[in-house]
């Protein structure tokens, strides 16, 4: 097939370190190109691909993420305007982009797919849903999915990661890990808790954005640092990796019902178990008792900290090779796009 492939411009693919959307895309766009797939990605210049590569911006302009929707209309139209060269067009990119998409789709009909990477907010509801006659859509979760009753799917596909590439160790140190973004949903402020009431190490790497989140970061996070307790900033994916591998257990205390998080996957990857919120997609993704615990509160993580030695390593290897591996998400999308062609849901 002929595929358009549109990433956010906002990190260049592969992401060297914060980029969620990035990495799943450039982990689609590689395996679909070596599976002889015709494959033109649409990112920013400062990209690596096996892919042909369109850009606008030479280099990914992240510094103008806050206030820069005009600059997203911009990228993706370079592959709207291409449309008649694809058979299908995968978009990544936000809800301006999805808007041509549509357009293109009813004036030129080269069928447009969308992976939903974010919530079911009222606004991204609203707007998807004055879509849903031009464009097809994924979902990366069945809860994500349950939030878009409107929504014409092709499929849902979970994240993916290159199980591969991820070193496993059944060998670990005394410490916790917490991986994410400072701000409230994201749960640094209990993972700090359940390290001090369990006085237990916990190593904390994610990234700070001015405003909120380094508000957050001042008045939850800063105060609690201690020889124990420790914030490495934003770090690259080797020195995640790394992490990862070594860490007793991976907390993922999300207060917000999160469609996906490659955290929890990547950790198990690790052989790394997780214990994570029970909101969003947790459940889909953390067999409990096998590869971590899901619990409900602080209180309950606490005491499931001290029974993560039941899990077995090499059981949450297992267990993303089993449902999480690349070779499976690039095949499942392979046939979500031979449904679209056909008309169909590839689910």
């Amino acid at each position: 097939m002929r595929v358009g492939m549109i990433a956010p411009p906002w990190f260049p693919l592969p992401p060297q370190r914060y980029g969620g959307i990035e990495f799943v895309v450039s982990l689609l766009t590689e395996g679909l190109v070596r599976r002889g797939h015709d494959v033109t990605l649409f990112a920013s210049g400062d990209s690596t691909t096996r892919a042909s590569l369109s850009y606008i911006f030479a280099r990914a302009p992240f510094e103008q993420i806050e206030n820069g929707g005009h600059l997203e209309v911009v990228h993706s139209l370079e592959a709207y305007l291409r449309a008649r060269e694809f058979d299908v067009i995968h978009d990544h990119d936000g809800l301006a982009s999805r808007a041509m998409g549509a357009l293109v789709h009813r004036l030129v009909g080269t069928p447009v797919v969308a992976t939903l990477h974010g919530p079911a907010d009222a606004v991204t509801q609203k707007m998807l849903s004055a879509l849903r006659d031009d464009l097809k859509f994924i979902a990366i979760s069945d809860y994500q999915r349950g939030g878009f009753p409107e929504l014409d799917f092709a499929g849902t596909i979970p994240n993916a990661i290159d199980v591969e590439h991820m070193p496993f160790s059944a060998e670990k140190d005394d410490y916790f890990l917490f991986i994410g973004r400072m701000i409230a949903d994201k749960g640094a402020h209990t993972a700090i808790e359940v390290a001090r009431r369990l006085d237990a190490r916990l190593i904390m790497a994610g990234k700070v954005n001015e405003g909120p989140e380094r508000e957050y970061y001042a008045r939850e996070v800063e105060p609690y640092l201690s020889d124990n307790i420790h914030f490495r900033g934003e770090i690259d994916h080797d020195t995640k990796i790394e992490l990862y591998k070594r860490a007793r257990c991976t907390l993922f205390p999300i207060q917000w019902p999160e469609p996906f998080g490659l955290v929890m996957i990547e950790s198990l990857a690790c052989g790394t178990p997780v214990i994570a919120m029970r909101h969003g997609s947790v459940p889909e993704v953390i067999e409990d008792g096998r590869t971590g615990f899901i619990v409900e509160s602080a209180d309950e993580m606490v005491e499931a900290a001290g029974r993560i030695d039941e899990i077995d390593p090499a059981e949450c290897r297992r267990a993303v090779e089993e449902r999480f591996g690349s070779d499976a998400f690039v095949r499942a999308h392979e046939k979500a796009y031979a449904q679209l062609l056909e008309g169909g849901d590839a689910s």
